[in-house]
């Protein structure tokens, strides 16, 4: 949980953190990733992306399932989306804007190129999962749902 045990902290808009462009993990990101989880599920969020404790890096983690009782916590290392298709509009909320939620036009589906522990992997998401990632790898290029136009 965080060093010496401490719970991290997720900071809240407009911290400048949040709108940082992140560079590539190049290090192990294993303890980082783990309290990150700790973090998300306390807040408690489907995902939380490395700016948002602090971390100007390529990292994110997520779990689009857990509140429905199918736990899944993913781990998500210098990802890429490189392909979508489709549109969709939710409501998203965000962890570090809290009361603020937007609706918001995603890709139905992606594919998310990621760095694994066996290599670089490529997998994809539909529907909240896929709005998820998207949200996610925003926050990895400084866009908060603050800056996408409101969808009816």
């Amino acid at each position: 949980m965080g060093q010496l045990g401490v719970m991290l902290e997720i900071l809240r808009h407009p911290d400048p953190v949040l709108r940082l462009r992140c560079t590539p993990v190049t290090g192990d990101p294993t303890a980082l990733a783990r309290d990150m989880l700790v973090a998300m599920y306390a807040a408690p969020g489907r995902g939380l992306a490395a700016p948002q404790i602090g971390v100007a890096e390529r990292l994110f983690v997520m779990d689009a399932s857990w509140k429905d009782g199918l736990p899944d916590p993913r781990v998500f290392v210098n990802p890429e989306i490189v392909a979508s298709e489709g549109r969709q509009v939710s409501e998203e909320a965000c962890l570090s804007i809290p009361g603020q939620a937007r609706r918001v036009a995603r890709a139905e589906i992606v594919t998310l190129a990621f760095d694994g522990p066996s290599g670089r992997r490529r997998e994809v998401f539909q529907g909240f999962a896929a709005a998820c990632v998207q949200h996610e790898m925003d926050h990895l290029d400084g866009i908060l749902i603050l800056d996408h136009d409101p969808v009816a």
